[in-house]
C-alpha cells in the first residue's frame, strides 16, 4: 500500500528549481517586480568550485540593472586579465595570445566591462540580491501539472521529509542533468556528453610570476590553468584519467606547470562537458532555463551567460502574466525567442573549441619539426576576436509575437560571431548611448515598458493601463544615430529589446494601447 502523499501547500508564485547563477538570478528579477518565489536547491550549499569563470557584457548590463555590477566588478579580476595565453607548460613563454573583447576593457557598445571572477564568488552576491525563501538540501522528485498551478513532490534530505508544494509556474534552473527535464519527458538535440573533465583547485605561490603575465586562462598542452580570485588561489582542468581515484593530482599539477613547485591540492571535482539543446523550453506551466535548456560546452565562457540571459528574457513575462497585464500565450515567445540563440550559441561554443584545438595542434607540429625550427609564436586563427563574440552577446535579434514589425521597415538578421552593428530596430537590444543626464539608454530600462522619443509631448495619453510605462526623452542626436524622425518612438521591452518602432507620431489615440496589447498576448 502506497503511503499518503501530505497535502500540497501553498508555496509560491514562482518555485525556482535550481540554485545556482541562472536560478539566483531569476529570483533577484523576479523579485523586484513583486513576484514571491521559492527556491529549492538539491546540494546543501552553494558550490564551493569555480565553474563558470567570465561574465560578459551583456550579462554585466543585467546585474548593473539588478544594481549588483559594482559589487561583482569590486570581487573580481583586473581587466587585464582579460585574456587567454597558449603555452607549452604554465612556466613557458606564450606562443599565442588573445583578449577577451569586452572583458580586457571598455568598448564603445555598452556603459559597462564584462569581467573574469569565479562562480563560488558571483554566486553568494547573487543570493544577496533577494531576500525571498532559499531551501538547500531540498530537491524536487516529483511534478504535476493542474488547471491553474503545478504541484511539485520536494524531498528535503537533510530530515527525510517529502512535501507537495503548490505554486503558479515552475521556472527549471537545475542544470544538465535536469531532474525537471527528464520529469516532463523533454529530450535534447545534439551530441550530448563530449568530455570528462577534472577540475583540481589549488594553492601554490605563483602570484609574482602571474602578475607579471596576467591571464584568465592559461592553456596548456597538459590542461587550463585558472587564477581563481585576486587574492589568490589557482584550478587546472584537465581531462579525467581511467582511474581518477588513483591518481596523483598534486604530482599532475607539478607536471603540468613545467617547475618545480609545492602544490597543496584542496578539492577534486570531475564533470561531464555536455553539449545540447532542449527540445522544448515550455511544458505548459514549467519552463526551463540555462543548463536544462541548453549546455554549452565551456570554450568561450557563454554558457552562464546564455543563461543569465533566458531568465532576462522570461521573468518579466511571468510577471505580466501573474499579475494580470499580459496574457498566458505570451510565455510562448519565450522558447520563439531564447531557442534560437541556444542553437547559435552552441555553435560558436563547438567553433571556438576547434579554434583552440586548431591551435594546440600547429604548435605539436611544430615541435615535432624539431627545436631548431621551432619559432616563438603561432599566429592563431582569429587574431584578436577569439572571445570577442558581441555579437552573438549584444546582436541578438527576436522574432515572435512579442515584437512587432511593422512601420513599413525590414529588420536586420540576427548576428554572430565577433561582429556586432548597433541598430534600433524591433526585435534587437536598444543600442547604448549616453543621455543627457550621464545615464545610459540602458538605464532607462527597468520594471516596466519604456516609450523612447525626442518628442515625449506628442505620445504623453490619459494613461496605458494596466502596462506599467514610463516615457524616456530621448536626445535628438541619438535619433539621428537611429535613423528615427524628430516625432518617432521606440517602445521597449523590460528586456531592453525593441517591441515597436513608429517613424512619425502616434497615428491615432489607441496606437500605444493596441501596440501593448499585441506584444503582451493580453
Amino acid at each position: 500500500m502506497q503511503p499518503e502523499m501530505p497535502a500540497a501547500q501553498a508555496g509560491a508564485e514562482v518555485l525556482i528549481v535550481g540554485g545556482g547563477p541562472v536560478g539566483l538570478t531569476a529570483r533577484a528579477l523576479l523579485e523586484r517586480w513583486g513576484v514571491r518565489t521559492l527556491l529549492v536547491e538539491k546540494h546543501t550549499e552553494l558550490s564551493p568550485f569555480p565553474r563558470s569563470r567570465l561574465i560578459n557584457v551583456r550579462t554585466m548590463e543585467i546585474f548593473r540593472q539588478l544594481e549588483l555590477a559594482e559589487r561583482i566588478t569590486a570581487a573580481a579580476f583586473a581587466p587585464e586579465y582579460g585574456r587567454i595565453r597558449f603555452r607549452d607548460t604554465l612556466y613557458a613563454p606564450d606562443f599565442a595570445s588573445a583578449a577577451m573583447i569586452g572583458v580586457n576593457g571598455p568598448v564603445p557598445e555598452s556603459p559597462v566591462t564584462g569581467a573574469v571572477t569565479s562562480q563560488d564568488r558571483l554566486e553568494p552576491t547573487l543570493l544577496g540580491a533577494a531576500a525571498s525563501e532559499v531551501r538547500f538540501g531540498v530537491e524536487l522528485v516529483g511534478l504535476a501539472e493542474e488547471a491553474d498551478s503545478v504541484v511539485a513532490l520536494l524531498a528535503d534530505h537533510g530530515s527525510g521529509r517529502r512535501t507537495r508544494v503548490r505554486a503558479r509556474y515552475v521556472l527549471a534552473a537545475d542544470g544538465a542533468g535536469s531532474t525537471v527535464r527528464d520529469l516532463l519527458g523533454i529530450g535534447t538535440e545534439g551530441p550530448g556528453a563530449v568530455g570528462r573533465v577534472t577540475t583540481v583547485v589549488f594553492d601554490a605561490d605563483l602570484g609574482p610570476w602571474s602578475a607579471r603575465q596576467p591571464a584568465g586562462v592559461y592553456l596548456t598542452s597538459q590542461g587550463s590553468f585558472l587564477p581563481l580570485y585576486p587574492e589568490g588561489g589557482w584550478a587546472l582542468f584537465v581531462p579525467t584519467p581511467e582511474d581518477p581515484d588513483g591518481a596523483d593530482w598534486p604530482g599532475l599539477v607539478v607536471r603540468s606547470l613545467g617547475a618545480e613547485a609545492t602544490v597543496d591540492v584542496l578539492r577534486v571535482q570531475h564533470w561531464v562537458v555536455n553539449a545540447f539543446v532542449a527540445d522544448r523550453f515550455r511544458h505548459g506551466r514549467t519552463l526551463l532555463a540555462g543548463d536544462a535548456a541548453h549546455a554549452i560546452p565551456p570554450a568561450g565562457g557563454l554558457g552562464m551567460n546564455l543563461g543569465v540571459a533566458d531568465v532576462h528574457n522570461l521573468c518579466w513575462k511571468l510577471a505580466g502574466v501573474l499579475r494580470g497585464w499580459a496574457g498566458p500565450a505570451l510565455l510562448d515567445s519565450y522558447e520563439r525567442e531564447r531557442r534560437p540563440v541556444a542553437h547559435r550559441t552552441l555553435g560558436q561554443a563547438v567553433e571556438n573549441s576547434k579554434m583552440m584545438f586548431q591551435v594546440q595542434d600547429v604548435r605539436r607540429e611544430q615541435l615535432g619539426a624539431g627545436a631548431a625550427r621551432v619559432p616563438e609564436h603561432v599566429e592563431p586563427p582569429w587574431s584578436e576576436q577569439y572571445f570577442a563574440q558581441l555579437g552573438l552577446v549584444l546582436g541578438v535579434a527576436y522574432r515572435s509575437d512579442a515584437v512587432l514589425t511593422g512601420d513599413g521597415r525590414s529588420t536586420m538578421p540576427p548576428e554572430t560571431g565577433t561582429t556586432y552593428v548597433p541598430t534600433a530596430e524591433p526585435g534587437h537590444r536598444v543600442p547604448h548611448l549616453w543621455l543627457t543626464d550621464g545615464r545610459s539608454t540602458l538605464d532607462a530600462f527597468g520594471e516596466w515598458f519604456t516609450l523612447l522619443t525626442s518628442a515625449p509631448a506628442d505620445w504623453q495619453s490619459p494613461g496605458t493601463p494596466p502596462w506599467p510605462l514610463r516615457v524616456e526623452p530621448l536626445p535628438a542626436e541619438h535619433t539621428d544615430q537611429w535613423d528615427l524622425p524628430p516625432r518617432g518612438a521606440l517602445l521597449v521591452r523590460p528586456d531592453g529589446h525593441i517591441a515597436a518602432r513608429w517613424s512619425d507620431g502616434p497615428p491615432g489615440d489607441g496606437t500605444l494601447f493596441d501596440a501593448l496589447a499585441a506584444v503582451t498576448a493580453r
